[in-house]
């Protein structure tokens, strides 16, 4: 039987907690827990105090001023109106027009050009000298090759940040999984990866994206008279800006900006870190200048990292359709970033003896906006010694069959062509919209066919009949009807995709597109030597 505490017990024992908490947040830099369950210690200690009024001491947490280390009260969000007031002190102005934009999480790029003709791209680099990486630059869509607009500057250099998408992110790292390769930790790391790729054609394929967002320079036409007027040049001269971008006078603005986007921000289709705030005069600009580093007439501030802290209770290993097995950690439900957490993909068996994970361990979980959540550490303080070593499957948790490790892979892999967790996934992909595009037949379905052994590969689809689908649960006429119909008009889709959906290794949607185009029919692909297919 737990003896319960005393409220001076239980007092004590929260303050010697937080104690414990603030110095390893504040002096080593290497917290346990998340800023919420922080604050939950907090307030679990200010409500016994305040029924317990006569056990408030002086050296207790919540005599300290501001009474901790709130998200609310973080300094990231005071650093516009600092900075707001030092700008206007140097200028000698008691307010001045500022632009507000998103940050975007990416890579910063040059993109020149000579008479409104793409000429160079290169990256930043040290801020002097950077990667010259035009071929990979011309690859991307969003970036015009001609300028698009009746006066044509003589030179011309846009400024801004090469991303991913969060959707293509998800294709590439799913793809990479597939392969048993390393997955890129996020868009950020994705899309500086695929632009130093040394073949443009690999970046193609991985839909990259550009948004303009500062001046480089502009010779041969009357100069912007702002900044604000500058992102309008560049959305006439055929670039996308940065779709969060909003004039304010004063930095309570700015603030409110900031403030809007904290949950926003999840919901966008690229992942941005903060906002920047700019000086819209370009003479106000001029007068602040530079510092070695950056511009004293803007100031990025970022969102604080979204964590948590959960416990893993379970490891499942997920065989993907090329038969990469995966440990996913099954979570203790947390909530981190606006939505609860329940599983974390862990990559790879290398993964988790980086992190020295245990099953049982509490974990420090992060999503600063990213597709997947991540397991960042394992919390080894919260140790009781019940914690089990996570061992690597000799078998396929599917079909049982061996599982085999490529000396030039990181992943496990089954290499059974049977195997049922591979045919269903393998499927899933088939009917996907970059591939066959198959409405309808989505994971409960294709569960069904698979148990009912109505479907056993691809070309089985194509043999079912209304029938077979009655018989399966939830399935009525209509849907029937529906799916049967989008089977059929699959066959309308071209041999690209064809290719692409039968989820060949190596193969994704621009090699499919070149075999296609090399090869004109599936006839003639199978015929194919190596020799044929090395030209």
């Amino acid at each position: 039987m737990t003896t319960r505490r005393s409220p001076s017990e239980e007092i004590e024992a929260l303050k010697k907690e937080i104690r414990r908490h603030e110095h390893l947040y504040y002096a080593l830099d290497n917290p346990e827990i998340s800023d919420g369950e922080f604050d939950s210690l907090l307030n679990r200690l200010k409500a016994l105090e305040a029924g317990h009024p006569g056990l408030v001491t002086p050296d207790s947490p919540t005599q300290r001023v501001g009474g901790g280390r709130s998200a609310t009260f973080s300094a990231v969000p005071h650093a516009p109106p600092a900075w707001h007031s030092r700008a206007a002190a140097a200028l000698k102005v008691p307010e001045f027009e500022m632009v507000v934009e998103a940050k975007i999480d990416g890579l910063s790029c040059a993109i020149e050009y000579e008479n409104g003709v793409f000429k160079r791209a290169s990256t930043r680099g040290d801020g002097s000298t950077g990667e010259d990486v035009t071929a990979n630059v011309k690859t991307i869509r969003s970036v015009p090759l001609v300028l698009a607009m009746p006066e044509v500057p003589a030179v011309f250099e846009a400024r801004g940040e090469v991303y991913m998408k969060k959707k293509d992110f998800a294709a590439v790292r799913e793809e990479q999984l597939n392969e048993g390769s390393e997955p890129f930790a996020n868009p950020r790391n994705a899309a500086a990866g695929s632009l130093r790729q040394k073949n443009p054609e690999i970046t193609a394929g991985r839909k990259l994206s550009f948004f303009a967002h500062s001046y480089g320079a502009l010779e041969g036409v009357p100069e912007p008279e702002s900044h604000w007027e500058y992102l309008e040049y560049c959305r006439r001269a055929g670039f996308a800006v940065p779709a969060i971008n909003k004039r304010c006078r004063l930095a309570s603005e700015v603030l409110a900006l900031y403030e809007e986007f904290r949950e926003k921000r999840f919901a966008l289709p690229y992942e941005i870190d903060g906002l920047v705030v700019k000086m819209n005069s370009p003479v106000f600009q001029r007068r602040l200048g530079f510092t070695a580093k950056s511009p004293r007439w803007a100031i990025a501030f970022k969102y604080p990292a979204q964590q948590a802290t959960t416990t893993v209770k379970t490891i499942v290993f997920s065989v993907g359709r090329t038969g990469v097995v995966t440990p996913v950690a099954g979570l203790e439900p947390v909530k981190c970033a606006g939505v609860t957490i329940s599983s974390s993909t862990l990559h790879n068996f290398d993964e988790i003896r980086r992190l020295g994970l245990k099953l049982g361990d509490r974990v420090v979980i992060e999503r600063a906006g990213e597709v997947i959540p991540k397991v960042v550490k394992v919390v080894l303080s919260a140790r009781s010694g019940e914690e089990k070593e996570i061992e690597e499957p000799s078998v396929c948790p599917s079909c049982a069959e061996a599982l085999r490790k490529d000396k030039e892979e990181v992943a496990l892999r089954c290499v059974n062509p049977s195997c049922p967790a591979q045919l269903k996934q393998g499927l899933l992909h088939f009917a996907s919209r970059d591939a066959m595009n198959i409405d309808g037949l989505g994971d409960s379905s294709v569960e069904q066919l698979l148990d009912k052994k109505l479907v056993s590969r691809f070309s089985d689809l194509y043999r079912l009949k209304k029938e077979h689908l009655l018989g399966l649960e939830l399935f009525k006429d209509k849907k029937a009807d529906n799916l049967l119909s989008e089977i059929a008009k699959s066959k309308e889709q071209p041999l690209s995709r064809l290719i692409y959906a039968l989820g060949v290794r190596h193969i994704g949607e621009k090699n499919a597109r070149l075999l296609a185009a090399r090869f004109r029919s599936m006839e003639a692909l199978l015929k194919a030597g190596v020799q044929d297919l090395a030209r």
